[in-house]
């Protein structure tokens, strides 16, 4: 049953990181690739507050932390993609914006989480 939690919360990660990318570029075009961007810190954002204010409350679930923070944080964010358009940037000359993305992915995503889990 596991599995099929993963599943659903993956899918649904999924599509709510496509609604994220297309809806920033409704809204930017620039060269920093801000979908991929505020998908990855909008999951470490929601994985950080499941965690310290959703999990300890429900620790008796067996199908919360599958569907939420394996499934849909883990469908929501997307190594591959910010690694594939990082390096999209660089081989196009952009090496200011590409040093710049993995720069501002790792310490908001890292700061928020730790910031976040300290509230605890």
């Amino acid at each position: 049953m596991t599995y099929l939690w993963i599943f659903i919360g993956g899918g649904l990660g999924s599509v709510a990181r496509y609604g994220v990318s297309k809806a920033a570029t409704n809204f930017y075009s620039g060269n920093f690739p801000l979908g991929t961007f505020l998908s990855n810190i909008l999951a470490c954002l929601i994985l950080a507050l499941l965690i310290v204010f959703v999990v300890p409350k429900n620790s008796e679930s067996t199908w919360l932390q599958p569907l939420l923070l394996v499934g849909f944080c883990g469908g929501f964010s997307t190594f591959s993609t910010f690694s594939n358009e990082t390096t999209q940037l660089l081989q196009s000359g952009n090496t200011g914006v590409a040093l710049l993305n993995i720069a501002v992915s790792a310490v908001v995503g890292v700061g928020l989480i730790f910031w976040i889990r300290s509230l605890s």
